[in-house]
């Protein structure tokens, strides 16, 4: 018996193979060389309506919402920068 391990982007991708392209179990479980137990537990954990597959949806909006605020903060240091070293200059 073996003792693979497979990320959760595989196990979500698998799951999504069942709920949303409506194929079975038994054959997305012979076709990706995993058990039909593995994937009824995956299609629990990862399924429509499951608290982790909502987290991993919301993800890729919240990475892009932190990129844009990282972007704008970054331009406002770099302008406070600018600015005391403007200011700086003009005290001496």
């Amino acid at each position: 018996m073996s003792n693979k391990r497979y990320t959760e982007e595989f196990k979500i991708e698998a799951v999504k193979q069942i709920t949303e392209r409506g194929y079975s179990v038994q054959d997305v479980a012979k076709r990706l060389g995993v058990t039909t137990n593995s994937l009824y537990n995956w299609r629990k954990k990862y399924g429509q309506g499951s608290k982790k597959a909502a987290q991993i949806d919301d993800q890729p909006a919240e990475i892009q919402r932190l990129r844009a605020e990282l972007k704008r903060v970054t331009e406002e240091r770099d302008i406070l920068k600018k600015a005391t070293a403007y200011f700086a200059k003009e005290s001496q």
